[in-house]
């Protein structure tokens, strides 16, 4: 198990108390209900522009549905997936920006996809723009592949790429 200073404790020049402490791999991850409709949504806020920022109705209708499920993370990250069938589809992930790079979005991931694969996902599928080479590192990293592109999908006019990672899990 690896450890990392806690997310936003690095760059400060008087760091509160708790920034002794550390934050693994697996920190808290749980099961959001659509009672962690406003969290989801202020997450959101932080972590995409105005225009982009899912509402608390949102997020509250979606965790209604069947076969969706989303997970925060304690330090401030969010994901919502829908399963149908057997794939599975990462609707969006968000991460605060106080939170990146301390591991969120990885524990996300790949808790999803292990839940994902539980409902019967062989892969898990999402849609990430060209210009964003931070969030594709982080797919291929974890073993993400491109399987297709999306013209002018964004609000930009910014291509989507596609991307799916095998679960391993048979259907």
């Amino acid at each position: 198990m690896s450890t990392r200073p806690k997310p936003g404790c690095r760059a400060s020049a008087h760091p509160p108390p708790d920034c002794n402490a550390t934050v693994t791999d697996e920190t808290k991850l749980y099961r959001a209900t659509p009672a962690h409709a406003e969290i989801m949504a202020a997450i959101h806020a932080a972590a995409f522009p105005a225009h982009d920022a899912w509402s608390q109705a949102v997020f509250g209708q979606q965790l209604e549905l069947p076969g969706v499920f989303g997970l925060l993370h304690a330090s401030g990250g969010l994901i919502l997936v829908r399963v149908a069938a057997d794939e599975g589809e990462i609707l969006t992930l968000g991460v605060t920006p106080e939170a990146r790079r301390g591991g969120v979005a990885t524990a996300l991931l790949r808790k999803s996809a292990m839940i994902a694969a539980g409902m019967g996902a062989t892969a898990v599928f999402l849609e990430v723009s060209v210009a964003n080479s931070v969030a594709l590192a982080l797919y291929t990293r974890i073993g993400f592949a491109t399987v297709g592109r999306r013209r002018d999908y964004y609000s930009d006019r910014s291509d989507a790429l596609v991307l799916r990672l095998d679960t391993g899990e048979p259907g």
